[in-house]
């Protein structure tokens, strides 16, 4: 599988009125304004063309926003192929963004950072306000995940593994990306396939499962945001 630059459009719920929210058939008088949505930042990275763009397409409950742009021979001597190698002809040059409702208390907003070394100067402003992260790994160019690894340890950002199926390519069992990876125990090292909704759910349940630890720990400042709102975590 080669992971399209291309997303479709997936048809959801319009954005909750953020203000307030009234429980239909009250009366004026009894009428009483719920507690606003609590948006929840993650971020998704990992190398060129390991699925990013595709992974939040499939779980955004909007067309996300992409900022794709044509790969062209003037990037050819500072831009890396990927596996994809000429099947992938566009980069994403700022960000991919999509948001997903977690329930009517959390809104999930998922921002992925570019896969290109010369963009690197977005990952501070991408990781402002997040959460946790997702580092999305290719085992055919597993060293290319080391820079989000390196990234979010050393920001001290939860995150998890994500080993993404690229179908027809060869694959690492979990415990050797672990090994590969050398992330420490308490860090999941999952399985996911970024076209795939459901997959792609279960990795962000992972995540925000991760988030709560922490923040139960006291371990993760601002978490404590996502823990008030929901006791255990619910299915986007």
């Amino acid at each position: 599988m080669s992971p399209p630059s291309d997303t479709t459009a997936r048809p959801g719920p319009s954005r909750p009125d953020l203000t307030i929210v009234l429980d239909a058939g009250d009366s004026p008088s009894q009428q009483v304004p719920r507690r606003p949505p609590v948006p929840v930042k993650i971020l998704v990275s990992g190398g060129f063309g390991v699925g990013k763009t595709t992974m939040i397409g499939s779980l955004s409950e909007f067309e996300p926003l992409t900022t794709e742009a044509a790969m062209t021979s003037l990037g050819t001597d500072v831009d890396t192929p990927g596996a994809a190698g000429d099947a992938k002809t566009t980069t994403t040059v700022a960000m991919d963004f999509g948001r997903v409702t977690i329930d009517e208390s959390i809104l999930l907003y998922m921002f992925g950072t570019p896969g290109q070394d010369r963009f690197g100067f977005m990952w501070n402003d991408l990781a402002n306000g997040a959460l946790g992260g997702v580092v999305l790994v290719d085992t055919t160019m597993i060293a290319d995940c080391f820079v989000a690894l390196d990234y979010f340890e050393k920001i001290g950002l939860p995150f998890v593994v994500a080993v993404n199926q690229f179908e027809g390519r060869p694959t690492l069992t979990l415990e050797e990306v672990r090994s590969a990876t050398d992330v420490d125990p308490h860090v999941p090292v999952v399985s996911v396939d970024a076209r795939s909704r459901g997959s792609v759910k279960q990795v962000v349940l992972c995540l925000l499962n991760v988030v709560l630890d922490r923040a139960r720990a006291g371990a993760a400042p601002g978490a404590t945001l996502v823990r008030e709102s929901v006791g255990t975590t619910a299915g986007p």
